[in-house]
């Protein structure tokens, strides 16, 4: 199947130039700079007020943010703390909002931001120097659709191995503030004696 087929694909919201920080503004912008494969960081986005004479496109639970230009073109799951707040996507996303119930958005997502789309991307992108995904080509984004159940269990072991990652950086972070101690408190003890 094509992506058109199971998902329909929206423009962010159209901001003429920067964004414009407004404090204590109604809206929230999520931005290029907040989405990575891991997620949203929702605390990174800021507030505005929409100017535009064009309805926004509120984003909503299940929404899928496609990064349409740059040379990552990845995909992350809006959660459940879209739900608290108005928010809309920059222009530089693809907003894709799944159609029918044939697929998950949480296994759509995963899907794109695997290597076979990955090279899809990369082989489809247009421009030199900042490379950009024309909507046409995403919409045409070959996805295999296993059956539900099978989704469930791939979104589940993803999680898994999510987990895991942040664990083992953890660890890591833990690791060296331990050595770091240690060689502070050596430095200490040599200089005191």
């Amino acid at each position: 199947m094509k992506l058109n087929q199971i998902a329909k694909v929206e423009a962010g919201y159209p901001f003429r130039g920067k964004i414009p920080e407004v404090q204590g503004g109604s809206v929230c912008v999520i931005q290029m700079k907040d989405v990575s494969v891991s997620g949203i960081n929702w605390a990174g986005c800021i507030k505005t007020e929409l100017e535009g004479k064009r309805s926004p496109g509120w984003l909503q639970e299940s929404d899928i943010l496609f990064t349409a230009r740059g040379n990552r073109n990845q995909a992350a799951l809006v959660d459940e703390r879209v739900n608290h707040r108005p928010i809309v996507a920059a222009p530089h996303f693809y907003v894709l909002k799944c159609v029918g119930s044939t697929v998950l958005p949480a296994y759509l997502a995963w899907f794109i931001n695997q290597t076979p789309s990955q090279r899809y991307f990369q082989r489809e992108a247009e421009g030199s120097v900042t490379k950009s995904i024309r909507r046409s080509v995403l919409e045409s984004l070959p996805i295999a659709i296993p059956s539900l159940e099978k989704q469930k269990s791939i979104i589940r072991l993803a999680q898994t191995i999510k987990k895991e990652h942040q664990l083992i950086q953890q660890l890591t972070r833990n690791g060296k503030k331990l050595m770091n101690t240690i060689a502070n408190d050596l430095m200490k003890d040599g200089i005191a004696k």
